[in-house]
């Protein structure tokens, strides 16, 4: 299964350091505010996860919003990547290949609940989107939920009739279960962690280290746990071809949407700029063909 063949490569990985420059200050509303839409294209969905002040990219060009500042991983992060792409990549393929319907429902669901989209991919991950999948645990479903966590989100397990199976309900408890981890930590990242090992064992790496970054606390998580959320950004890489919200820690997040948010503003200068300078054209040649 690409679960555990990912545990076997991302377990002995290097930590993964971002190249986003870190900034103090704190920002409690963090994609919470996401608004995501079907009609924009996939850039602006990702920076409107940021920030709900990218609401309103659409005036800008295509050719701008593709240069916006890129979320970039260092050299041993991006071999470790492509390793595992290239190593995934029939199966991964597989699962995009049937991922159209899946992906469609959660994304309506994730966009409801104020989630960022991305969050699908956590399905892959646990169960590469099949609905029966179970684990030794007792994990069941297309977000393995343990029969516990399930009945606490809502969802009728007994005997033979178990919701976990249902992608659209299972997925609606997975949405409010990963709500709820936010709301806890403010940290996706530490989302992740503990929807795979419990909010128990995070909060006890951040009293250990005294630290909330995933990458400093990271050593006192469970070896699965470590892996769980190098798997997830992985997968996020190869479906969308980059990082997101929910790769980064908080003050990575906050420091790229202060980057983003200082090109935008730029940007939308020199969109006002060009406006006048073409109403002037325009102008000029009406004062010349009048003279004529």
């Amino acid at each position: 299964m690409l679960k555990r063949k990912f545990v076997r490569t991302s377990l002995f990985a290097n930590g993964l350091v971002f190249f986003i420059a870190t900034v103090n200050g704190t920002d409690n509303k963090q994609a919470v505010n996401t608004s995501v839409t079907e009609d924009v294209g996939p850039i602006v969905r990702q920076l409107q996860a940021f920030d709900s002040s990218f609401i309103d990219l659409n005036e800008f060009p295509d050719s701008v919003l593709i240069n916006a500042p890129k979320i970039h991983l260092n050299a041993s992060v991006v071999k470790f990547v492509k390793d595992y792409n290239k190593k995934n990549e029939e199966c991964l393929q597989k699962i995009k290949e049937r991922s159209g319907s899946p992906f469609l429902m959660m994304d309506s669901i994730f966009t409801k609940y104020h989630l960022p989209v991305e969050l699908k991919y956590l399905a892959v991950v646990e169960s590469e989107l099949t609905a029966k999948a179970r684990s030794h645990a007792g994990a069941t479903g297309p977000w393995q939920l343990m029969a516990s966590t399930a009945r606490d989100l809502s969802l009728k397990v007994r005997g033979r009739y178990d919701e976990r199976t249902n992608y659209y309900k299972s997925t609606i408890a997975a949405a409010k279960y990963l709500r709820d981890l936010y709301n806890q930590f403010g940290d996706w990242l530490l989302v992740i962690a503990a929807y795979n090992s419990g909010p128990g064992k995070v909060l006890y790496a951040i009293k250990v280290t005294g630290s909330h970054n995933f990458w400093v606390l990271q050593r006192f998580l469970p070896a699965e746990t470590r892996g769980h959320v190098k798997r997830f950004i992985a997968t996020h890489y190869y479906f969308e071809g980059t990082g997101g919200i929910t790769t980064l820690t908080k003050k990575e997040a906050l420091a790229y949407k202060n980057v983003v948010s200082g090109y935008i503003a730029k940007q939308r200068i020199e969109l006002e700029k060009n406006k006048i300078t073409g109403a002037e054209v325009t102008s000029l040649g009406k004062a010349d063909a009048e003279k004529k």
